[in-house]
């Protein structure tokens, strides 16, 4: 064979246009083209070249993992940089790693010259640290363990199961053992990123499999994370992901919650105890005493206080807060510079910095939330709660957004769900997103009009789905408004008229858990199909109980909304009792009402109508899942027909063809019923 000159460079392979890599790619998954998803693709492709900031929302069937992940991967191989693609679910990421991207890679070796690397990262707290497992974990026992027996021996059966699995596993990674185990077990062989000794001072550093998974990913042309990992990466000011300039948001609806959560504080005088213990074998026992003594002051303040917002801060919390503040910092200071340590020396220490630093951290911002006003403050508790706690969430994220991940990296947002009213504008405002000339507003809704941000397209690709002949919405208007004292007995009348109707093949979706086993437990004994109701078991268990059973009926709350996904004959009928309106006493959505309505804006519909349509329309997209689905969705409470927010509410939904005729539409579901079992 002859081989090149001395001195002779290799000419890269032109790397073909992303729409001959679309069509080979479709072809090798034995998929058809979709219109939606070759103008997705086209449109992606176009905001990685452009820069410019881009919002696909493309329905159930569109193949918008291809419609993304194609043009992706083209740009990563050209220009040898990491695309991240952030999910908010971890069925989506495994969808992603275990099936799609290994199927790409393939298929597209040939035309780019090379086959293309992917690789999935996880906070540091989802794999085992080896330090912990080979060194113990130097944890407070739990109350509830100091005193059950059944509980200390259940423990200790986990963690020796992770013992053993720690010399079996590749990855160290929680997903992969199975079954899983208690929270409380994994914290005694894991650590966070702030328990962390280092892998240069961590005697097994070179072992870490978080270090490794990190490794991994920064060789890798795509790195799929969650919505959480985007956040610590784009907010807390270190980095956890590789470089990379382009970011695809997944789930995108889900993005605003997920980045709320990393960036909510929590503060109890039983989190302040646990630092002072961890502490007090460190330093002087006085002033670890101090902490100690601070928080049983601050406990016994929020034991006598409600639970709910705080619109100013009392001067009794005040200063319990000022003493908490400052005894974590003399015991912080107390602690010295780092020195050189052994290693179980070195993990005691950094374990008691962590919490003295959350304990201060926490402290500070309560204390300066009233001044600034970017914060919501509220005392959380209930009767399911030890003790109540004080938590601090920001008033809105679009600020952070805007000026830490949309000015820093292009950036795609998707879902089958972000047009609300029948338009981007409030998915785009609470992501901090200006107006788009190319979005319809929506009337009443705040808008950011002071946002001299970043430019961004707003694009619908629409659905393969017929929504006009496959689905009808049925509005129950003759039924009276929703109360506060549970389901009316008219609604389990209609409820059961329409099971009977679909003969079974119903999911119920409820405003809270309470509605729903209370609907559970009224229907079980009038209706002859089987009921299954959420926390009977495992959520994922009963989904798989309720597909293999046509007849069954499933009915639950939040998460059934979002994560069903049941094609064929077992879902025919989806019911919603009432519009999910976030509860009146919901400390952040009161307060991010109550400041829009001080900005001019429509405060009601801005934050609870949005939040209601967007969960409406995660719920009525669990109908149709396949192209030859066919049902209803049930709507119960007739505000959607009566109130004037309804028309904003239903745009927001698939446009189904609409009747309010109960007998119209008990009779179309006889009619699929008898088409099912013929």
């Amino acid at each position: 064979m002859l081989s090149d000159p001395p001195g002779t460079v290799c000419p890269v392979p032109e790397v073909p246009p992303t729409l001959s890599l679309l069509e080979t790619a479709v072809h090798a998954v034995g998929g058809a083209e979709r219109p939606g998803q070759v103008e997705m693709a086209e449109a992606v492709d176009h905001s990685i070249r452009t820069g410019e900031h881009l919002a696909v929302q493309a329905g159930t069937g569109t193949g918008k993992s291809l419609a993304y992940l194609v043009p992706s991967i083209r740009h990563a191989v050209a220009e040898e940089e990491t695309v991240v693609v952030s999910t908010a679910t971890i069925a989506l990421q495994r969808q992603l790693v275990d099936r799609d991207l290994p199927r790409l890679a393939k298929a597209l070796k040939k035309e780019l010259g090379r086959e293309p690397t992917f690789a999935i990262l996880k906070g540091r707290r989802n794999y085992l640290c080896m330090h912990r497992v080979h060194n113990g974990a130097p944890d407070e026992p739990e109350d509830d363990a100091l005193f059950d027996p059944f509980a200390v021996s259940k423990l200790g059966r986990e963690v020796k199961r992770l013992h053993e699995w720690s010399s079996d596993t590749e990855t160290g990674d929680r997903d992969e053992l199975v079954p899983g185990v208690s929270e409380q077990a994994w914290r005694q062989v894991s650590v966070t990123a702030r328990e962390c000794l280092g892998v240069s001072k961590c005697p097994i550093g070179s072992d870490c499999f978080a270090e490794r998974a990190r490794a991994e990913a920064g060789k890798a042309d795509v790195v799929v994370t969650n919505h959480a990992m985007l956040a610590i990466d784009a907010l807390e000011g270190y980095q956890v992901l590789p470089d990379h300039d382009v970011v695809v948001i997944d789930e995108a609806h889900d993005l605003v919650d997920r980045v709320t959560s990393v960036a909510t504080e929590e503060l109890s005088g039983a989190s302040v105890s646990v630092a002072a213990r961890r502490c007090g074998r460190l330093i002087d026992q006085d002033i670890a005493d101090r902490l100690a003594e601070a928080g049983d002051g601050l406990a016994m303040i929020l034991e006598d206080m409600p639970s709910g917002r705080l619109d100013a801060l009392p001067r009794a919390l005040a200063g319990a807060l000022a003493a908490t503040r400052d005894a974590a910092h003399n015991c912080v200071s107390a602690m010295g510079s780092e020195r050189k340590e052994d290693p179980d020396g070195a993990t005691a220490r950094k374990l008691a910095l962590a919490l003295l630093e959350e304990v201060h951290d926490c402290a500070v911002r309560v204390l300066e939330a009233f001044d600034e006003e970017r914060d919501v403050v509220w005392v959380s508790g209930d009767f399911n709660q030890k003790a109540p706690s004080l938590r601090v969430a920001p008033l809105g994220v679009g600020g952070l957004l805007r000026e830490r991940l949309f000015a820093k990296r292009t950036t795609v947002l998707t879902s089958a769900t972000l047009t609300l009213g029948g338009a981007f504008d409030a998915m785009a405002r609470q992501w901090g997103l200006p107006p788009s000339e190319k979005v319809r507003k929506i009337e009443g809704a705040a808008t950011e009009k002071d946002i001299d941000g970043p430019k961004w397209t707003g694009l619908d690709v629409g659905s393969p789905f017929q929504h006009g002949t496959s689905g009808i919405l049925y509005v129950a208007r003759h039924l009276p408004q929703p109360g506060r004292d549970g389901l009316p007995p008219e609604y389990l009348d209609e409820i059961e008229g329409l099971v009977n109707a679909a003969g079974g093949r119903a999911l119920g979706l409820f405003s809270s858990m309470r509605a729903a086993k209370a609907a559970t437990e009224a229907l079980r004994d009038r209706l002859d199909h089987p009921i299954l109701c959420q926390g009977d078991d495992a959520t994922g268990l009963l989904v798989k109980k309720f597909a293999e059973d046509e007849r069954s009926c499933l009915f639950g709350t939040l998460s059934l909304w979002q994560g069903v996904d049941v094609p064929g004959p077992s879902l025919q009928l989806v019911i919603m009792d009432r519009i999910p309106f976030p509860r009146p006493d919901d400390p952040l959505a009161s307060a991010r009402q109550k400041a829009v309505n001080s900005r001019g804006g429509n405060g009601f519909l801005t934050v609870a109508a949005t939040h209601a349509a967007l969960l409406m329309a995660q719920g009525a997209g669990r109908l149709l899942r396949s192209m030859s689905d066919k049902g209803v969705v049930a709507v119960l409470d007739p505000r959607i027909a009566t109130a004037r927010y309804g028309g904003f509410i239903r745009a927001s939904l698939p446009p189904f063809w609409t009747t309010y005729d109960p007998e119209v539409v008990r009779a179309a579901l006889k009619r699929l019923d008898a088409a099912r079992t013929k």
